[in-house]
């Protein structure tokens, strides 16, 4: 099994409110089918600091079958489940996590109100699709705390 080629972008703070929000963590994932390799960076801001410590670059082998399942798994649940509409109206999964992912043949992204503006989605996921969406994130998390 092999991976597609794809860019991933995980956040972890996502909601603001009067000023804009200030991300707890973000994890970028891109796969490079071409070398069976998957690059990471992962940036984390501790509890009490203003911002987020530098990325923390690595990359790990795309071969281990376990790795492709889990970036395939990924993409069939993104495939599977609903983004808010408008876009960026509401934070529907309830993680103050956003996840942005892009493929030859998907681009998904939810997201939450940027700033003061307040919305509601006309689209809202059933618990089902929540469960799928919180598997969605521990799967970024899981390829993020691979060994290089």
């Amino acid at each position: 099994m092999s991976i597609p080629e794809f860019s991933l972008r995980l956040q972890h703070g996502i909601t603001g409110g009067f000023a804009p929000p200030t991300p707890e963590a973000i994890i970028t994932i891109t796969g490079i089918p071409t070398q069976n390799l998957l690059n990471i960076s992962s940036a984390v801001r501790p509890k009490g600091t203003p911002s987020l410590q530098d990325a923390v670059p690595k990359s790990i082998s795309a071969a281990d079958a376990h790795t492709a399942e889990l970036v395939n798994e990924l993409k069939d649940i993104l495939k599977s489940i609903p983004t808010e509409s408008p876009p960026g109206s509401e934070d529907i999964y309830g993680l103050d996590t956003s996840i942005a992912f892009g493929s030859e043949d998907l681009v998904w992204q939810n997201g939450s109100p940027q700033g003061c503006g307040r919305g509601e989605s006309s689209v809202k996921p059933t618990e089902d699709d929540k469960t799928k969406f919180k598997r969605a994130v521990e799967i970024v998390k899981e390829l993020q705390a691979k060994d290089a």
